[in-house]
């Protein structure tokens, strides 16, 4: 009777230190988390809070005004999305991303995307 007891309270155990290890964030939090600060700057301080790019500065050259930019990224296909991350770049820094971080990175541009285009459809 008392192997069977501790045996149910084991079960028990375990189940609620199971259930108590569920996903404490959503995936669209993680993924707004990572856009936000992915490895120390946030993609947001240069493609913008949505990655709709913006510009970073501006000088005069030759007399003309030049826009530094950093270009818009919650439209492009994923392809070249995870392609940007490969290839050096001058502005860029670079991120060591696993390809499930890239993954929610791209989640989270498009669907924010796709929730302006909404919200501008209907205004």
């Amino acid at each position: 009777m008392r192997e069977k007891l501790l045996l149910i309270m084991i079960v028990f155990l375990w189940g609620w230190v199971a259930a108590g290890q569920a996903d404490f964030i959503t995936k669209d939090e993680y993924a707004r988390m990572l856009y936000q600060n992915p490895r120390g700057i946030g993609c947001d301080k240069c493609h913008g809070k949505h990655g709709e790019g913006m510009v970073l500065s501006s000088f005069i050259k030759d007399g003309q005004i030049v826009e530094l930019r950093a270009p818009k990224i919650n439209n492009i296909p994923i392809k070249r999305f995870y392609n940007s991350f490969e290839k050096k770049s001058n502005l860029m820094p670079v991120y060591f991303l696993t390809d499930k971080e890239k993954a929610y990175l791209y989640y989270y541009l498009t669907k924010t995307n796709e929730k302006e285009r909404i919200v501008s459809d209907v205004n």
